[in-house]
């Protein structure tokens, strides 16, 4: 199982460093690709039962004054903060919003679907969603527009001036643990984009979806910090992937650079010293609760705090029963820009930059 999502993963990361899709070293212009960690929207446009454009998502986002923003945490995402502390002006706005495309050539644009995998069968029970492969269509898509409106030198020069990021993978690894869901994996995706250059990506692994509070209670581990049986699952996926960026590094030398995002150690290390970085609750959602169907939402009156919403959610470490709250995220994204290669490797985001 995990083979075949790896692979998947390689041969798409192998497709964009073929196409030319740099990560650069002052990024203003940011295109990401994902999956609910990083969604900024795209769900909001789709027939899905995977949406977070109700309140109280988006409630600590400043930006749209705590309204939905279609992002699955209550205000910036990981990518967010990350762009912001890089100097991406703006949000990029997500792909399927009118006139997204007038935004891509200063501020980029968001791919990232909700419920999204690596494979193209990823999330089908939540029937609208946009899988990898999709979302690299789009980009090329933006790739041919702004070649359209600036040419293909300030194209280039423009690409090799933006970040590009891709943390998706988790819907994959939890449709496989899911009961009474198959798990359809033996198809490869194929390579798709074949063209000259060079690149630098910062690749981001499988967070401890052992943790999060959906799996601690499908596993009736209520009482449990972890899924152990879930964690090693990824923990050995994320293995082969950090061990083949590595050798992929070696083997083209100065001609691109591949940056390992340890999400995992990182957000595990939250969870279990969670007073030490100032939480108070590392095992419950703020909002939503444990049982099914784990919705997060307010009342009839949206004046009032729905009562599964927790009163400080700057103390929680999960904002749903799948989602990081905003609190955790500015932890994880401080932690790629500047941590050392027990986090980060070969690099740390900043240091790549500079």
């Amino acid at each position: 199982m995990s083979n075949s999502i790896f692979y998947c993963l390689l041969l798409l990361v192998l497709a964009l460093f073929f196409n030319n899709l740099l990560l650069p070293c002052l990024s203003l212009t940011s295109f990401i690709f994902g999956d609910s960690l990083v969604d900024s929207g795209n769900n909001d446009y789709l027939i899905t039962l995977s949406k977070a454009d109700s309140p109280p998502y988006g409630i600590d986002f400043s930006a749209s004054r705590g309204q939905p923003t279609g992002r699955f945490t209550n205000g910036r995402t990981v990518s967010d903060i990350i762009g912001q502390s890089l100097g991406v002006r703006n949000f990029p706005p997500p792909f399927l919003a009118p006139n997204s495309q007038d935004n891509a050539t200063h501020s980029g644009i968001n791919y990232a679907s909700g419920s999204a995998g690596i494979l193209m069968e990823t999330g089908t029970l939540f029937i609208g969603r946009i899988p990898l492969q999709k979302q690299v269509d789009y980009f090329e898509l933006t790739k041919a527009n702004i070649v359209a409106k600036i040419g293909e030198k300030a194209t280039k020069k423009l690409l090799k001036n933006s970040l590009f990021s891709v943390a998706i993978g988790s819907n994959d690894i939890l449709n496989y643990i899911q009961p009474s869901i198959p798990f359809i994996g033996q198809k490869n995706v194929e390579p798709r984009l074949h063209k000259l250059g060079a690149s630098k990506f910062v690749i981001v692994g499988i967070g401890p979806l052992g943790c999060i509070p959906f799996v601690r209670a499908m596993k009736l581990d209520w009482f449990e910090k972890c899924s152990i049986e879930v964690n090693e699952l990824i923990q050995g996926y994320n293995r082969k992937l950090n061990m083949k960026l590595r050798l992929m590094n070696e083997e083209l030398g100065q001609k691109a650079v591949f940056v390992y995002a340890n999400s995992y150690d990182i957000f595990k290390d939250i969870i279990f010293n969670n007073l030490h970085y100032g939480f108070e609750n590392a095992k419950d959602p703020c909002c939503g609760g444990y049982f099914p169907p784990f919705l997060c939402f307010k009342g009839k009156d949206t004046n009032k705090t729905s009562s599964l919403m927790c009163e400080d959610r700057s103390k929680y470490v999960f904002w749903d029963a799948y989602h990081p709250t905003e609190a955790a995220n500015l932890i994880i994204a401080n932690k790629l820009l500047d941590g050392d290669q027990t986090v980060t490797s070969p690099l740390n985001i900043r240091q790549l930059f500079q």
